[in-house]
């Protein structure tokens, strides 16, 4: 099978953090700490350099530019947090109780990180664009993490075999929406509330 650009980028954002190479691995680690601490406007590659304690020379050779250091680190932050969600739903019996719960972790996390839900209150009008206009790679990568469980639970629970990928967007799309703008008739900081929406919104979508 012919690999696309997005198998590619998906197999980048689920390859495990413990296998970046060590250098990089310092560096994206020195990138979050401070677009996490002074925003990504106010810092630089030299400030990350900096932090990292390399020249600005080593991050172009691996990171092209700054453009290409933020999307590095917002792989591999997507990269752990698929693995905690892989964690958390697991145990979990059916894919309806781990729609559910993937659904609570997804927003839990992403509003409690502080390279994401931080940099969206720290600078909203640097962050949107990647999550909005510019936020295809990110769409893409999450639509095709949920595909690829969705498709899989069709096979094990024998589901029909039906093209899973536009509920898998739809799914993306709405949780997307709720970190974006959280105000509404659901109260997501209520756990019982937003499990509830999504045992009776987002769950029945797979048998849609």
């Amino acid at each position: 099978m012919k690999t696309s650009a997005n198998d590619s980028l998906l197999a980048r954002a689920l390859a495990r953090p413990e296998t970046e190479e060590r250098l990089a691995r310092q560096i994206l680690d020195a990138a979050v700490e401070q677009f996490t601490t002074f925003g990504l406007r106010r810092s630089s590659v030299d400030d990350v350099a900096k932090r990292a304690g390399v020249s600005r020379v080593t991050v172009y050779r691996r990171f092209r530019n700054k453009d290409g250091l933020v999307e590095a680190c917002l792989l591999r932050e997507v990269s752990r947090f698929f693995q905690e969600l892989d964690d958390a739903v697991a145990p979990l019996p059916t894919m309806q109780d781990r729609v559910v719960e993937g659904f609570m972790v997804a927003l839990r996390h992403t509003r409690a990180h502080p390279l994401f839900g931080g940099l969206l209150r720290l600078e909203p009008e640097v962050v949107l664009p990647y999550l909005t206009v510019q936020g295809g790679p990110a769409l893409t990568v999450t639509t095709d993490y949920l595909t690829s469980h969705l498709r899989r639970a069709q096979h094990t629970e024998g589901r029909s075999d039906s093209d899973p990928r536009p509920v898998a967007e739809l799914m993306v799309r709405v949780a997307v929406s709720f970190l974006l703008n959280p105000a509404g008739c659901i109260e997501l900081d209520d756990e019982e509330q937003s499990r509830a929406f999504a045992r009776r919104y987002l769950a029945p979508l797979l048998d849609a």
